[in-house]
């Protein structure tokens, strides 16, 4: 489905308005997720926490995310987005700040289980959000966008995290307990910004003309009826339909080998370069998640063009395999290297394409419910991740087995993606 010149130009006005706030929000949420990775060594070594037990605490915050995830977006689907996404962006910032008085395992388990708890229904938010605005052939590429939010906070973030480490003891804190508080704070003005300059729905932006609202209105709704003549007519129903099964499962893979990487990808670099965690480290963990912007970049533009979803995707989880395998049975840190930037760059480019599956046939209460239900238990692979990979490595002495472990979640996944279309899984809704 071609787009005309006025449709164009509207997709462009609302891309230049949404898109960059949206990705400063998620640069923030995922640095505020994934900083622990950097804070780990020194975290540890203030706080004696063992290995397993840092395991447990990065992983727990999926169950908080998991628990609250689907009533949050519900939640959204009737207050609006501008108001549900002030509140979770302000109590996430507020409670990743409180991480700095994380001194036990007990503390450290709870604002790690709050965190998620408080942060759940921004992700699956922001992308039921996005159909408001964006046709299905376009849908591809502005999920990209916002997915460039992961790469740039581990490439600001790395930096950014790796030199509030280095103000140890300045006013009386440690380096980890100044990033846990700024990183925190900044969610928390920029969820109060969002209250301002968000819009819910095209019918209220008043920096749309009436004719491209009208014009956008029946293109969307358009493509809303043919969902609704193919998919469930609401939540209930699409709790009872196998291609979300399917498609949480894919996802929960996609996160085993995404999460696996992502905390522990400071200590890789750092063992690597033979350097601590620190400004050096971070500009160096930085190279992968730059590999991974400008393969998200390509591939969703690649996918929106032609059409195709789950051939891209595969190979992209495939791409994602032979990197992390190859940084596994690497003795050489140029090689190595290279492996995690093949990774990152498979990791980040198929999750904008995965998510164009349930958008093409989900809508209205089942999308809101149906997208953060397969987010949230997708997202338990973030829990499973560490903890399995420390089990791997404990249980056969080699670090190796566990980023083989990461690895192999990847190739099952690739493989699971093919064979979606049988359950007519396309990616695009075709309204003509």
């Amino acid at each position: 489905m071609k787009q005309n010149n006025s449709s164009d130009k509207t997709i462009r006005r609302i891309s230049v308005r949404l898109l960059p706030f949206l990705l400063l929000m998620y640069i923030l949420a995922f640095l505020d997720r994934a900083n622990l990775g950097f804070a780990k060594l020194a975290f540890q070594a203030d706080t004696g926490l063992s290995d397993s037990v840092f395991a447990f605490g990065a992983g727990i915050f999926f169950i908080g995310y998991c628990i609250f995830e689907i009533p949050s977006n519900l939640i959204l689907h009737r207050v609006g987005a501008k108001r549900w996404m002030c509140r979770i962006m302000v109590s996430w910032g507020i409670v990743s700040s409180l991480m700095m008085f994380a001194h036990t395992a007990t503390t450290f388990y709870l604002f790690r289980f709050l965190l998620g708890a408080m942060e759940a229904g921004f992700f699956p938010g922001v992308i039921y959000y996005l159909t408001y605005w964006y046709p299905s052939d376009m849908r591809a590429r502005s999920i990209g966008f916002f997915y460039f939010g992961i790469p740039l906070a581990l490439i600001i973030g790395g930096p950014l995290s790796g030199w509030l480490l280095e103000f140890d003891d300045s006013a009386g804190l440690k380096g980890w307990q100044w990033m846990f508080l700024v990183e925190g704070l900044l969610a928390v003005i920029v969820g109060i910004w969002a209250y301002w300059y968000l819009d819910d729905k095209p019918s209220s932006a008043r920096w749309l003309s009436v004719e491209q609202k009208q014009s956008l209105n029946a293109l969307l709704n358009k493509e809303e009826s043919v969902k609704h003549a193919y998919g469930p007519a609401n939540f209930l129903r699409a709790l009872t339909d196998p291609r979300m099964f399917y498609l949480t499962a894919l996802y929960f893979l996609i996160q085993i080998s995404f999460y696996g990487i992502v905390y522990y990808l400071p200590t890789q670099v750092a063992a690597i370069a033979k350097q601590k965690v620190g400004l050096l480290v971070g500009l160096l963990t930085s190279i992968p998640w730059l590999c991974a912007l400008v393969a998200a970049f390509f591939v969703t533009r690649y996918s929106d063009k032609t059409g195709e979803r789950r051939k891209i995707a595969s190979i992209a989880l495939f791409f994602a395999f032979i990197g992390i395998a190859g940084f596994a049975l690497s003795d050489t840190p140029v090689v190595a290297m290279a492996g995690l930037c093949i990774a990152a760059a498979g990791l980040i480019s198929v999750q904008p394409v995965f998510w164009t599956l349930p958008t093409s046939y989900l809508a209205g209460n089942a999308a809101a419910g149906g997208i953060a239900f397969i987010n949230s238990f997708g997202n338990v692979g973030g829990f499973v991740a560490p903890n399995v990979k420390t089990w791997v490595e404990i249980k056969f002495d080699s670090a190796p087995a566990g980023m083989f472990v990461l690895a192999a979640s990847a190739l099952v996944g690739a493989f699971l993606v093919l064979f979606s279309e049988k359950l007519g899984l396309k990616g695009k809704v075709v309204t003509r």
